[in-house]
């Protein structure tokens, strides 16, 4: 098992980085709690709304918004694990998430690839996910696996499925997919049950964790609550990426951004505990401002940077794995 050194270590001397205080980090966690109390988020699936009832969250199913009181917010957050073991198909791949430990992944999903040999720009096929696959597995320091690209040469119906047995059978590594629908989240379980020996195998040594969005703002998609509960249900991790846009989908300033985006991933997280309590969740982020002048997500810009930071700030106030784009 791979435990990487610490990072981020409070000092007395030397340099660090703190883009938000106790203070702040708390600030944001209480506004949190007010949006999630008094304005709720847009659920989408009939049995999440199901599981949010039974959980003590307040309900109008002919709206479709669940409100949550505080303590069950609070509880949710203490069930959830700090660590958990992102395991591969072998031991020595295994990589221990926890607080302030680093690790790096690939990033994804690239749906446009410049073919090394012809130079042409082109969409991505299964062909290119074993590549890449490959590729990652080679790599020491890139000690998990994201989806990589997308198989556009497969119907999109079974993209997620063609996707996951590329890289399945390319790369031992801890895998991050994003199964887009209930439906192909059972089969790329049984892919993986099948690798393993069966699906309590797979509970002991989870091979991947699920990679879902909500839809900022404030929206809880049918798809993302499927997601949220296949994995909790078959004993796996899930990986809530918040996309909330600053200045888009989200207020114009960063910290108002950050409780929008906050309030989607906690909610997911209320869904992952109540559905199985234990559940590994990972705090995930690619938030980022809007280029006012392009009109297109600002992903490379400093302020992306200083999002990631802050995310990574709540996640430590959480004692939540936290996931971000690099900034």
């Amino acid at each position: 098992m791979k435990r990487r050194i610490k990072a981020g270590k409070r000092r007395n001397s030397g340099l660090s980085l703190n883009v938000l205080t106790d203070d702040e980090a708390r600030e944001i966690h209480l506004s949190t709690l007010e949006v999630m109390k008094d304005v709720g988020v847009f659920v989408e699936n009939d049995k999440a709304m199901d599981v949010y009832d039974g959980g003590g969250c307040l309900v109008d199913r002919k709206n479709k918004v669940v409100k949550f009181p505080h303590w069950v917010v609070e509880e949710a957050i203490q069930a959830a694990p700090s660590t958990f073991c992102a395991c591969g198909r072998r031991p020595q791949d295994d990589v221990l998430l926890e607080d302030n430990r680093v690790t790096f992944t690939n990033f994804g999903e690239g749906i446009m690839f410049v073919d090394p040999y012809s130079g042409e720009r082109r969409d991505t096929t299964k062909a290119d996910i074993e590549k890449a696959a490959r590729i990652i597995d080679a790599l020491e320091h890139i000690e998990t696996y994201e989806r990589a690209m997308c198989s556009h040469d497969k119907p999109p119906e079974v993209q997620a499925l063609h996707n996951a047995e590329a890289s399945l059978t390319n790369t031992s590594k801890h895998h991050w997919l994003g199964p887009v629908d209930a439906f192909q989240a059972r089969k790329i379980i049984d892919i993986c049950a099948a690798i393993v020996g069966g699906k309590e195998r797979l509970r002991e040594r989870p091979l991947l964790s699920f990679v879902t969005c909500p839809i900022s703002p404030l929206k809880l998609p049918e798809h993302h609550c499927d997601i949220i509960m296949e994995a909790a249900e078959n004993g796996l991790g899930v990986n809530i990426i918040g996309m909330a846009m600053a200045a888009a989908s989200g207020p114009v300033h960063l910290a108002g951004t950050l409780v929008i985006q906050n309030t989607e991933v906690l909610s997911s997280l209320v869904l992952s505990q109540l559905t199985r309590k234990g559940t590994p969740f990972v705090y995930g982020s690619s938030t980022c401002p809007l280029d006012l002048r392009m009109a297109t997500a600002s992903v490379g810009s400093p302020e992306t940077g200083v999002i990631s930071a802050a995310v990574a700030r709540l996640a430590r106030y959480y004692s939540l794995p936290c996931f971000v784009a690099g900034g």
